[in-house]
């Protein structure tokens, strides 16, 4: 814009001095004709001059933004780096934080599993022929298994499992039943030899056990079935004599007058 304003003004400026040739001398506007080629020389340099300052503004307008745009990309791009990194420890953290929380878990577990298996080992309590005593968890299992068989009739399987009860814990709260129950299977199965001397042993080994009245029950009872009648009354009148007031000695006194 600036170089058609000036190539107008030099026009002009040829026409006016164009209009005025005709009062002036030749060599007048010769001179004068020079002058506006120079004026018009000087003024396209100029002019080249302004375009070229112009162009190179631009083109460093241009690359100042080139740079600024590449500067923007750069930390774009680093900004989205940062981010996949934090990502990523996010992501460990998360795993880590996992994997606290699971073996902290695990070892609850254990501590639980062994607190529960130690439970298992310690003595409990437990009511025996109405006695209070301490016994083991497997001790009290392996009773408990032995007297089911008797209790469901399967004698014969009863007399090895309380044997081995009584032998693998000899002085177990559960020792006088189980001999006591050992006697009573060999009388169910009539062998009234094998009762007597195992309820015998019962009442010499714990003579003031509960059960013992009731042991001199069943060897009267194999007594009799034995056609040892003198025997029988021996047995149930010791039960009259050293075990006054239990259930057992009513027992033998309505046994000793059947014997009369």
């Amino acid at each position: 814009m600036m170089f058609r304003a000036s190539r107008n003004q030099v026009l002009a400026a040829v026409l006016g001095m164009s209009a005025a040739l005709s009062s002036v001398p030749a060599h007048a506007a010769l001179f004068s004709d020079d002058d506006a080629r120079q004026a018009i020389i000087d003024l396209r340099k100029e002019a080249r001059d302004r375009s070229d300052q112009q162009a190179q503004q631009l083109q460093d307008a241009l690359s100042r933004l080139e740079n600024n745009q590449r500067a923007q990309l750069q930390l774009a791009g680093q900004i989205e780096s940062q981010q996949q990194e934090i990502a990523r420890l996010r992501g460990q953290i998360e795993i880590l934080t996992k994997q606290v929380a699971d073996t902290q878990q695990a070892q609850k577990d254990i501590y639980l599993d062994v607190d529960t298996r130690l439970k298992r080992l310690e003595p409990q309590a437990a009511s025996i022929d109405g006695q209070q005593a301490m016994v083991d968890p497997g001790e009290k299992r392996s009773y408990d298994a032995a007297i089911d068989m008797f209790r469901s009739g399967a004698y014969a399987d009863a007399i090895p499992a309380l044997s081995a009860f009584v032998r693998q814990y000899p002085q177990s709260p559960y020792a006088p039943a189980a001999q006591f129950y050992i006697g009573s299977s060999q009388y169910a199965l009539k062998d009234y030899k094998a009762a007597i001397a195992q309820q015998q042993a019962l009442v010499k080994n714990f003579p003031t056990n509960v059960r013992a009245p009731d042991a001199l029950l069943v060897i009267a009872g194999s007594q009799v079935e034995l056609n040892d009648r003198r025997g029988a009354r021996t047995t149930l009148e010791r039960i009259v004599k050293d075990y006054p007031g239990v259930p057992a000695a009513q027992t033998a006194k309505d046994r000793l007058e059947l014997l009369k």
